[in-house]
This record gives structure tokens, C-alpha cells and sequence, in this order.
């Protein structure tokens, strides 16, 4: 059934969300959010007075504060469009080796992140959830599979076994990457620099794989491992993000 595609397409002064976020609205349902409350509220409901009406498309600017009585102070202006769903918006490709306690906990706080494509790898395809919300590749060898990540991806490090991840981290080193992580102590990570070292890496590329992975202060529980992890993520410099208003 066909519904009501809000996207946000210009912004003034502070605002919720940025240019280009969306969410659709059906009579009895919606999906995604442009933020904001009240914005929020008001956009839906003329999403839905537009499916009673049978129209397709319209476009509305709110100045937030006057219209909205909202304390941002900017404006938002939205279009409206008859769409069966969401516009897949390409993110940032990340790929999660492990699908353990960690890497089930790390793909539940990072799937539902537009600035994210995540493809999740391990060895065998029961130990992946039934009901996995992101791409998921069974690998007998993790490691050969790195050869069909993009250049520019991300890589999590996180199997159950120690050798796999030294393979992996020999194998993103070995060709373009934009940042690697890797679970782990600081013991195993200084072993592994110097196994890495006699495999050929410099020690300014090993330096380029951060380990341990995740906030200490925020402490050990998998969800806290995948919190710390999440915000790193967030805040590099190449990921887009958006300011909340």
C-alpha cells in the first residue's frame, strides 16, 4: 500500500535533523523519523490528511519557533511524495568480523544508524541471530573474504578466535581501508604488533588499527563494549552525522 514519504529538504538556523532525512507515513503506521516532536506531529498529520485527500505531493517551510511554539529557532522546510517506502541512503560500509556476544550486541546499536551499510561475517551461519538486520556472509576463512570489502571500509575485529583476527588484521593491512578496530587486551595487542611486524607491516600502518576497541570507563558487558564503540564510530571525521536541535 502506497503512503506519504516526508523528506527534509532544506534546513535554516537549528533544526532536528538535517537535509535528506525521511520517514513515511501511512494511515495506520510510520516508519523512520524526522525528529523534532511537534514538527514531527504536524508532518504526520498532514501526511495523513494528504492519503484521505488522495494527493500526492506537496511541500511545506515551518519556522519552528512560531509555528511550532519549539525552542530551536530555525526552519524546515519538507517535501511530501506518494512512495511505496524509504529512499535507501548509502552509508559508510562496515564490516563486523564476529558474530559473538560482542558482535551481536555492536550490529544492535549500530544497524539502525543511516551513516552505516554493515556486512556481518563469521565462520558458520548458525552463529548469526535468525532474525539479523544487516547483510550477513558466511566465510569458512574470514580472512579471504576481506579481499571483497570496498577500499574505503570500515573493519571490526571481533571473532572467538585469536589466529583469525591476527589473519584479519594481516589481511585489511595488506590492502586500502578506512580505519580497523580490533577487540582485545593490551597484551594481546602488543603480540600481535610484532607478529604483524614480521608479516611486513610498518609500525606506523599496524598503528592504525586501534585496539582495545570501546570506552574502558564504560566497563567489560558486551552492550558497554558496543556504546563506547558506537561513539568512536560517530565521531570520526569521514562519517556524516547530524546535529540534534
Amino acid at each position: 500500500m502506497s503512503g506519504i514519504r516526508i523528506t527534509v529538504t532544506r534546513t535554516a538556523g537549528s533544526v532536528p535533523r538535517g537535509a535528506g532525512t525521511q520517514m513515511m507515513v501511512w494511515a495506520d503506521r510510520t516508519e523512520g523519523t524526522i525528529g523534532g516532536g511537534a514538527l514531527e506531529w504536524q508532518a504526520m498529520a498532514h501526511a495523513r490528511a494528504m492519503l484521505a485527500a488522495g494527493r500526492t505531493a506537496d511541500a511545506l517551510t515551518l519556522p519552528l519557533g512560531p509555528a511550532l511554539g519549539q525552542c530551536c529557532g530555525g526552519s524546515v522546510t519538507l517535501d511530501f511524495t506518494a512512495a511505496a517506502g524509504l529512499e535507501a541512503a548509502p552509508g559508510a560500509p562496515l564490516w563486523i568480523w564476529g558474530a559473538g556476544h560482542v558482535g551481536r550486541a555492536l550490529v544492535g546499536v549500530m544497524a539502525p544508524l543511516p551513516e552505516w551499510e554493515i556486512t556481518w561475517v563469521d565462520t558458520a551461519a548458525d552463529r548469526f541471530p535468525a532474525d539479523a538486520p544487516v547483510t550477513t556472509l558466511v566465510a569458512a576463512d574470514p580472512a579471504r573474504a576481506v579481499a571483497h570489502a570496498p577500499d574505503g571500509a570500515h573493519h571490526l575485529i571481533l571473532t572467538y578466535s585469536h589466529e583469525i583476527d591476527l589473519a584479519l588484521c594481516h589481511a585489511v593491512l595488506s590492502r586500502p581501508f578506512a580505519s580497523a578496530g580490533l577487540i582485545g587486551s593490551a597484551t594481546k595487542w602488543a603480540r600481535f604488533r610484532g607478529r604483524l611486524a614480521a608479516l611486513g607491516h610498518a609500525p606506523a600502518h599496524i598503528a592504525r588499527i586501534a585496539c582495545p576497541i570501546g570506552d574502558p570507563a564504560l566497563g567489560k558487558h558486551p552492550q558497554a563494549i558496543a556504546i563506547g564503540v558506537a561513539m568512536a564510530m560517530l565521531g570520526r571525521d569521514d562519517v556524516r552525522t547530524e546535529d540534534a536541535g
